[in-house]
């Protein structure tokens, strides 16, 4: 059991590939944007798309440079970047902050942090539901006084401070 909390679950120069094709076509998105925006030097400066572009060229190149190094050093790649058991840990709270994410485009800031605060206590704190309802209670009403109130910034809103009025 212990032992394959140990095993390898991605070797590094895996990880580092998946890295840089994925960076490279970020930085070739950049390049495409820019050129539709214009990447020339104008009579009054330079265009929108002069410098990101630039910086797409770079993160190309720099992405070609780690594939080059992957490809050719291959004790690094067959390193192990994460162990299953880390993995695990790391998963417990990536997929949550994901849902968490996504619940704010439907539900609003407010609900949906409530719902993350109180997950994380009762699930990793081992908190009573009371102790959690009441600390993400009062974490929201703080949130929501110190942005909506004193600082007028407004977070999104979802169906229930449509109800309460507060939208």
């Amino acid at each position: 059991m212990e032992a394959d909390k140990d095993r390898s679950a991605a070797k590094r120069g895996t990880l580092e590939w998946i890295t840089a094709v994925v960076m490279f076509l970020l930085g070739v998105l950049v390049m495409v944007d820019s050129v539709r925006v214009g990447i020339r030097w104008a009579e009054d400066g330079p265009q929108a798309g002069y410098f990101p572009f630039y910086i797409g060229l770079l993160l190309c190149l720099s992405s070609l440079w780690n594939l080059a190094k992957n490809f050719l050093g291959k004790t690094v790649a067959q390193k192990s970047f994460v162990g299953r058991g880390a993995l695990k840990l790391i998963l417990a709270m990536l997929v949550p902050t994901i849902v968490y994410v996504v619940l704010i485009g439907w539900i609003g800031f407010y609900l949906s942090s409530i719902l993350y605060i109180g997950f994380f206590m009762i699930w990793l704190g081992k908190y009573s539901w009371t102790r959690s309802a009441a600390v993400s209670g009062a974490v929201i009403v703080c949130t929501y006084l110190m942005f909506e109130i004193w600082f007028r910034v407004p977070l999104p809103k979802g169906p229930v401070e449509n109800l309460l009025g507060l939208a």
